[in-house]
């Protein structure tokens, strides 16, 4: 919990050896690289903050503000209009939580509150946009942040993420009893790491053990029917704060950073293949960002433009 303040302390001795962009190390794709687009910015300026597409409009809510201050705003873009509208807030001010959209309603998991001193948080809840109301489920049985998480078989799995270290855990909400269950862990405990669910199976991606401490290229599938993981192929680079989307069956993965490096990549794992390949380079390196799918698009808000701080209010959309 203390890495974010020796961060600042070393920055300051470093000075312009912060921020370095790194590009994929994957083998480029030069007939398909796809293309960017620089859209309306966000109304709050944040990082670590939670995405999740509902109902065709992205969210965004949480994170890191000004002077590392955590916010509960919540702000939803509608992309016919490229336009930003406020929603209700979120009850508890939070970063580093995690979103997932499911059944036409928005769920937001854990996070920290406070500043230097994190405290992880077990709070779970349901916005409702239509009513543009939050309500507060059962709390995950592991408080945490930097987490993930991702829908899978109309259940919600949580998975990895931070206490007072990195952890492996592994549970399950299931909307329907509104009950947790916990499920094989991951191999590898770790946070600040990217889910998604694809054809059936959670790939758990990248993350780190923290931010002067080992990362991971790591790709672990997990396969519910038989509760079991395996390994995928690995990130061209081991790194944290990466946000992941998947769009025609292929898995897409967006910046991250190291100890004073950050990264613009775009790479796209197709898994029938079993190989990554770079695209088109983010327009603002960034990490700590969200990704959410509406259409043909890619949308990635917020994130952090320096490695530690650096917050932002950029949209920036991608499509294949």
């Amino acid at each position: 919990m203390t890495d974010r303040l020796t961060l600042l302390v070393v920055a300051a001795a470093v000075g312009g050896c912060i921020g370095a962009t790194t590009p994929s190390g994957a083998p480029s794709d030069i007939n398909a690289p796809g293309t960017w687009a620089v859209l309306a910015p966000m109304t709050t300026a944040r990082q670590e903050l939670a995405v999740a597409e509902v109902g065709g409009k992205v969210y965004a809510v949480g994170g890191f503000g000004d002077r590392y201050e955590p916010v509960g705003t919540a702000e939803a873009y509608d992309p016919a209009a490229n336009r930003w509208e406020e929603r209700a807030p979120l009850p508890i001010r939070v970063h580093h939580p995690a979103a997932v959209s499911l059944n036409g309603k928005l769920y937001v998991l854990g996070g920290f509150t406070g500043r230097v001193s994190q405290v992880p948080q077990d709070a779970f809840f349901e916005y409702d946009p239509t009513a543009n109301a939050w309500r507060q489920l059962a709390p995950m049985p592991t408080a945490r942040g930097a987490l993930a998480a991702a829908a899978l078989d109309g259940k919600i799995h949580a998975l990895g993420g931070s206490q007072d270290r990195p952890l492996n855990v592994h549970e399950v909400y299931d909307p329907a009893p509104g009950r947790w269950t916990r499920r094989n862990p991951m191999p590898t405990a770790r946070d600040h790491l990217a889910v998604v669910s694809l054809a059936g199976k959670l790939f758990a991606i990248g993350g780190r053990q923290s931010f002067f401490g080992e990362k991971y290229a790591n790709v672990e599938i997990y396969d519910p029917a038989t509760d079991s993981w395996r390994t995928g192929p690995p990130l061209p680079a081991a790194r944290g704060g990466i946000a992941a989307a998947v769009l025609g069956g292929r898995i897409f993965v967006f910046g991250g950073e190291l100890p004073f490096r950050i990264f613009n990549a775009t790479e796209m794992l197709d898994p029938a293949g079993g190989t990554w390949v770079a695209k088109a380079p983010m327009p603002t390196p960034r990490h700590g960002l969200g990704a959410a799918v509406v259409g043909k698009r890619i949308y990635l808000p917020g994130g952090g433009t320096q490695p530690g701080p650096g917050r932002t209010n950029v949209l920036e959309a991608y499509e294949p």
